[in-house]
């Protein structure tokens, strides 16, 4: 659980969104992929964004690309400086949700511009 916050400030505290090359837009993606079972064992977590292409990587970022699945849409609502979206993902974690734990992942849009007020999309990998 403290992985994620300190990736999250690596990302923000040293802007790498202004370094990622050919991006589609502003939207910031945090994606859970490469399960060891689900999730309450390892898994990588990736902060970036959608790109054009792959061609050019900084020194230090990965590129990766994911195939289309079948998801399920959830929005978290509220203050993400005080956990609404780890809130959503305990709902999901708690849900019956028939999950396949390829690749899931947060979008960070324009409604999540405010992070006191804020709707994050949370994408759900399922059967």
């Amino acid at each position: 659980m403290s992985d994620i916050p300190a990736l999250w400030n690596k990302f923000l505290s040293e802007k790498l969104i202004e370094k990622i090359p050919n991006k589609l837009s502003l939207e910031i993606y945090c994606i859970y992929t490469e399960y060891e079972k689900d999730h309450t064992k390892p898994y990588t977590t990736i902060i970036g964004c959608k790109v054009e292409n792959l061609d050019e990587i900084p020194e230090g970022m990965i590129g990766k690309e994911f195939k289309a699945g079948k998801y399920q849409r959830f929005v978290a609502k509220g203050d993400t400086t005080k956990g609404c979206v780890v809130q959503e993902w305990l709902k999901i974690w708690n849900s019956d949700l028939e999950r396949v734990y390829t690749a899931d992942f947060e979008v960070y849009g324009e409604k999540a511009q405010n992070p006191k007020n804020a709707e994050v999309e949370i994408f759900v990998a399922i059967k």
